[in-house]
């Protein structure tokens, strides 16, 4: 009789989690239909929300929170006042950099340190004043054990002269040498290939990007506009 019992509770309770799986999958499907086409934003992934009510969604303009029923949107920070005012919405960001870099890392144009101790990725532009400031730095933070990765960030967009010339830098025989030449101001050849230029600035823009540099550190944390290579070298060796 105690089998039975058990059985029965089991099967209600696996029920009432697939009714609960059904009414999410159908309050995300209506949530994402929503946001596309009345917002225009497209949707990567829904996610638990820290906060009793709201949902929350990865998009390719950035993190939000939207009420379970598709009503309201937040572009907010969430804190958590019990965990000593922990930065919730900077913990799911940091891993939604990660993952987005670590996708990204192949197509990056890489200064790598001969002794590699810590890894940062850089958004970056050409045309740029504090972009080139941090490159004139390059060597410190290599010789530091830095290696940075730079993904393409054109701050005039994907339509632009901008844009074209980041191309011809990654499709260069020599990236890291046309990147150099490009931050000096000298003039970018025209070059092309099969890149992924577009794809990193459309990763910046779902990150929160909106200006360069910013820079992404191990632990996913950014850091935005330029830093003092000693500083930075500083955060890192202090974060260890």
């Amino acid at each position: 009789m105690k089998a039975v019992k058990k059985v029965l509770v089991a099967s209600a309770i696996i029920a009432t989690s697939l009714v609960s799986l059904v009414a999410n999958a159908a309050d995300e499907a209506a949530i994402r239909e929503k946001l596309t086409t009345m917002l225009g934003l497209e949707v990567d992934s829904f996610a638990d929300s820290p906060v009793k009510g709201l949902v929350q969604v990865s998009t390719n303009r950035g993190l939000f929170y939207v009420s379970e029923n598709g009503e309201y949107l937040l572009q907010a920070r969430v804190f958590n006042i019990d965990e000593n005012m922990r930065n919730e919405t900077e913990v799911a960001l940091s891993s939604l950099r990660l993952d987005g870099v670590k996708e990204m890392a192949s197509s990056a144009i890489t200064f790598k340190a001969k002794e590699e101790k810590h890894v940062i990725t850089v958004f970056t532009d050409i045309t740029c004043g504090y972009c080139r400031k941090l490159h004139n730095e390059i060597g410190e933070l290599n010789d530091s054990g830095i290696t940075v990765r730079y993904l393409a960030f054109p701050r005039s967009g994907l339509n632009s002269e901008n844009y074209e010339d980041m191309v011809s830098v990654w499709c260069a025989a020599n990236p890291q040498q046309a990147l150099t030449d490009a931050k000096a101001g000298d003039n970018v050849a025209s070059a092309s290939c099969k890149n992924k230029v577009a794809e990193q600035y459309m990763l910046g823009q779902k990150l929160g990007v909106n200006g360069t540099p910013n820079i992404i550190l191990p632990d996913g944390s950014l850091v935005p506009g330029y830093q003092p290579a000693e500083l930075l070298v500083q955060a890192l060796e202090q974060a260890q």
